[in-house]
């Protein structure tokens, strides 16, 4: 064999196990990092559309930027409007929902995020609030405890799966979902002066609904 086919041959093998380890870190990186379910949640925004189903989340403050096929509210709110009532049972609390989550919204109240599903709809509807006024005493409520919304549409009870602590720029918290479920979202610590670091997540999946 020539040294020119033992050369090329060489390189080859260096070209293909560079390729090799890159795939590797590759999927170690994807699968322990947010990426992955920023890619998962891709996927079933994907599979929605395939379904008939459309879920869009542009912009918190473009009203048109949910669309679907759910039938629950044939108007959409405006923003700033209430909509309903966020129940707590562990903390006995019932608390004002508004359309929207800029800070006009969450002084009165929880803000619903605007490039979400409304409650009791499928997919992922997500509520905001601030740790020092109406979610204060949230960190108390965890895994298996219930929330409750009511709307013009319905009586929707979800019950809590998983609690989450996530960074403040953790976008995963809005990211579709291939069921009806309500993400409770607010800032952590509840004890830390100024802009928190962190968000505490409530995740809940839909358990029963009485609609109007």
């Amino acid at each position: 064999m020539s040294r020119v086919t033992k050369k090329k041959r060489r390189t080859g093998y260096l070209v293909l196990l560079s390729l090799s380890i890159s795939i590797i870190l590759l999927g170690i990186w994807l699968s322990s990092s947010n990426a992955y379910k920023f890619l998962k949640g891709y996927w079933l925004y994907k599979t929605e559309q395939a379904s008939g189903e459309s879920f869009m989340i542009p912009s918190e403050n473009n009203e048109n930027a949910v669309t679907s096929k759910n039938t629950l509210y044939p108007k959409r709110p405006k923003k700033g409007e209430m909509i309903g009532n966020l129940t707590i049972p562990k903390l006995e609390a019932d608390l004002p929902i508004y359309h929207g989550t800029d800070e006009d919204e969450l002084e009165k109240g929880v803000g619903h995020f605007a490039g979400s599903v409304l409650p009791g709809e499928k997919d992922n509807s997500v509520l905001s609030g601030h740790r020092d006024t109406v979610f204060r005493e949230l960190g108390k409520v965890g895994k298996g405890d219930l929330l409750v919304v009511s709307t013009s549409a319905g009586q929707f009870t979800y019950k809590i799966r998983k609690v989450r602590i996530v960074d403040a720029d953790d976008r995963t918290v809005i990211v579709p979902k291939p069921r009806a479920t309500l993400t409770v979202t607010t800032c952590y610590p509840f004890d830390f002066i100024g802009d928190a670091p962190e968000r505490y997540i409530l995740i809940a999946d839909l358990i029963e609904r009485k609609e109007m």
